[in-house]
């Protein structure tokens, strides 16, 4: 073309491929290619621009989504005008308990508002190569794909299309679709609480109530195991009920205890990520537990929000379960032997976890001093 060679590679399966391209027959190759190298040649100006005018805050994906916002928020308004529900937060402030000794809140998670206009966490799109069938245009910069096959990318999760290029430029707001996700069991936290646009998964939300309303004083919650079936089946029901799931259904409290740990063994990044992993096995190797305390926090704050939010929960649920022990039989050290190969990412060399262990309980120990400084 235009006097210059142009290669393809022959893969073994026999797809012909140009970079990320892949052709079924050496036809729609070369159809597709004529097409690429005419607009390469003759419009080569027209993508600069583009790549250097498109600007995302002027999108379609965004001035679309802001209608689709702003419609969604009127209608929220017109329908808490017609019904007024009265919600109150509790403060974050120590209590007294009946012998006069400070204690922190029952619900030590400060009080977030689901707000699907508001809650959103960042997240990076799954862009994947994409045939589309049809004119269709890119939400980035508003020109339209070319070509016969493969002509831009799309993310998996939510359905951004852009360019290959104006993938390069798109932020990481990717807003997932709940009809993409199959379940809530073994998907991305980040993702799964955007596309619910809820600051916790309902799954943790759920077992842990069910568990502090009737299992807090079951002798070895947690390290009692349920019966494997009845885990499945409740495990099945969240996938296809979602927040309708009944636990009350399941009399034996370890099922659902097993389902919550099941949920968070699942999650394809644990809540203490790989990242952190070896900044928090840095901190339990300080000398002193102010300088253990001191560095947990450093490791908590680097946490991605999703995880930090959900790890909050769990950590200020396992403290109240403690405080349980003389009944339940589960201590800080308990609880953390049990969850810090489920809670913490750890490489796979590592078979011994005592850092691990030691971590999380100081967590569990410590929870009000570390998340609000209460000593």
């Amino acid at each position: 073309f235009d006097g210059k060679i142009h290669h393809y590679k022959l893969y073994y399966d026999g797809s012909h491929y140009i970079g990320a391209k892949r052709y079924d027959t050496i036809y729609d190759l070369v159809a597709d290619g004529l097409v690429t190298c005419h607009m390469e040649l003759k419009a080569h100006h027209i993508f600069e621009m583009i790549n250097s005018r498109a600007s995302y805050p002027e999108s379609p994906y965004v001035t679309l989504n802001r209608r689709k916002l702003n419609t969604l928020s009127r209608m929220q308004q017109a329908s808490n005008n017609a019904s007024p529900i009265i919600t109150t937060k509790t403060e974050n402030k120590p209590t007294t308990d009946e012998d006069g000794m400070k204690k922190p809140p029952f619900d030590l998670t400060p009080s977030i508002e689901d707000n699907p206009l508001v809650m959103k966490y960042s997240k990076s799109h799954s862009f994947k190569v994409h045939t589309f069938k049809g004119l269709n245009w890119c939400e980035l910069c508003a020109n339209f794909l070319w070509g016969f096959t493969a002509q831009g990318v799309k993310c998996e999760d939510c359905g951004f299309i852009a360019h290959s290029k104006c993938s390069e430029r798109v932020p990481n707001h990717c807003v997932p679709d709940l009809k993409k996700l199959r379940g809530v069991f073994g998907i991305d936290l980040t993702t799964l609480l955007n596309a619910h646009s809820s600051t916790l998964p309902f799954v943790v939300k759920k077992c842990v109530n069910e568990i502090e309303e009737r299992g807090m004083d079951s002798e070895g919650i947690y390290r009692v195991s349920g019966f494997a079936d009845e885990i499945e089946a409740l495990k099945l029901a969240f996938d296809k009920d979602g927040e309708a799931a009944d636990l009350s259904v399941y009399s034996n409290i370890n099922v659902v205890a097993g389902t919550l740990k099941l949920y968070l063994r699942l999650l394809p990044v644990p809540l203490i990520t790989y990242e952190v992993h070896p900044k928090l096995v840095q901190a339990i190797q300080m000398k002193t537990q102010a300088q253990q305390i001191s560095l947990l926090r450093e490791c908590l704050d680097s946490l991605p929000p999703a995880h930090f939010n959900c790890l909050q929960y769990m950590v200020q649920h396992l403290h109240r379960v403690s405080q349980q022990s003389d009944v339940n039989k589960m201590s800080a050290h308990n609880l953390s032997t049990v969850f810090a190969p489920t809670l913490v990412a750890t490489p796979p060399a590592i078979t011994d976890l005592a850092f691990e262990i030691r971590a999380l309980q100081v967590l569990i120990e410590n929870c009000p001093q570390i998340y609000y400084g209460n000593k």
